[in-house]
Formats: C-alpha cells, structure tokens, sequence
C-alpha cells in the first residue's frame, strides 16, 4: 500500500458505497462519518491551533450518542506503544456483553482497521480502515461483535482506547490478521516510505481463519448485544 506524504490511501473489500458512508453529522466540534460495516465510524474532530500548539475535543459524549444512537459505557481506558510494523490484533469478545471501542492514535500513526465477524451479518468477512495519526487526530469507533487490530506505522505508534466493558481473557478472541479470506492490505511501508516488517505477537501468529473461529462457535451473531 502506498503511502504519500503523511496520508495513507485507504482500501476496503466493500463493494458499494451504500453499506453506510452517506450521511455525515456535522457540527462545530466533530464529524461522525459511517464506514462500510454497520456499527463502526470514523471521527474527525476540529482542531484549534494558535503558536501556543493545538487543542481538540476528541470525544464528545452528546455528539456521539447522536451520530451513533447510544452513548458510550466507559469502563476501561487503555494505552499500547507500538515499534513500526507492529500489527495488533484482530480481536474481539463475545456477545454479550462485547466490547464496544473508540480508538485514536495520540503519537504517530497507525492504520486502523475494522473486520465484521459476525456470522449472519450482510458484511460478513469484510473490512474497512482509517488512517489514525497525530495529524488529523482522528478517531474510530466499534461497537460490539466486531473485530479490530491495526498496524504501526512509525516507531512508538502511541494507540488509546475507550472500552464500554472491563477486559476479560476468558471472553477475549481472536482471528488471524493475515487470514487471506479475510485479505486485509496491510502496508508494508510506513509513514516515511521505508519498508515495514510486519510483526505479531505469538498468540496473534497463532489465531485462527475466520473460517476455523466459524466452525469453533466463536463468532458473535449478527443482532446480538
């Protein structure tokens, strides 16, 4: 994937632009703009610059309750630090109750991306993405059911996340990155245009296909909550 500047071109398996990228709400603080899976959303918030530096409000409890149709449960706030190349995920947790996130990236870059695991969903095994970096400063959100996992794209990615359930490892699962069913394009240069090796943790390296977390009864349902 290529990468220009300090924007990355974003790529998705989705086949129309109906699955939900029509509307947009637009207010003075934030745009909350629909991806192409149900549930998930990119946030752009508006930042205020001055020589001072800039100031931003990246989450909005009554504009998100309004783009997205319920609030957000915070229960748990969480922080990762990424060497460049270093993939996270994908994860998820199992319905009910999941865990919804809203993801920024507050140093650096990383490419963030969504996957619809739920069996029974129209966009089953599809996946969209979003640029998150120090720049733009934008944000995703995911409710529960579906996967997330991204990619750094420079040395110490700094990732943090809003969680609407405490993190249980007895609930937490996951599904290979590199699944070529699933066929996410991950880049394999940063930021700067230099070459990434990709780079995954052994419980990641060792997931299964969606197919195999299918056939296992891991999945969540679609409709579920």
């Amino acid at each position: 994937m290529l990468l220009r500047g300090k924007r990355m071109l974003r790529a998705n398996t989705c086949t129309s632009e109906a699955a939900g990228r029509g509307s947009v709400l637009d207010t003075p603080a934030v745009e909350i703009r629909p991806l192409a899976i149900a549930g998930a959303f990119e946030i752009t918030p508006q930042q205020h610059r001055d020589d001072r530096g800039v100031f931003l409000e990246w989450f909005k409890a009554d504009r998100f309750g309004a783009a997205v149709g319920h609030p957000l449960e915070l229960a748990q706030a969480n922080c990762s630090v990424s060497a460049a190349g270093v993939v996270r995920g994908l994860h998820f947790s199992e319905v009910p109750p999941g865990q919804a996130k809203y993801v920024t990236c507050v140093t650096g870059a990383v490419l963030d991306v969504v996957v619809d695991v739920r069996v029974g969903s129209p966009t089953f095994g599809r996946w969209d993405s979003v640029l998150l970096d120090d720049v733009d400063r934008r944000g995703t959100y995911l409710d529960v059911g579906l996967g997330h996992g991204f990619i750094a794209l420079n040395e110490r990615a700094t990732v943090v996340y809003l969680c609407s359930t405490p993190y249980d490892p007895n609930r937490e699962h996951g599904v290979h990155p590199f699944d070529p069913v699933i066929g996410i394009a991950w880049p394999d240069a940063g930021i700067d245009g230099q070459p990434l090796t990709h780079a995954l943790s052994p419980k990641d390296a060792a997931a299964p296909s969606l197919e195999e977390a299918r056939r296992a009864g891991r999945l969540p349902t679609f409709g579920t909550a």
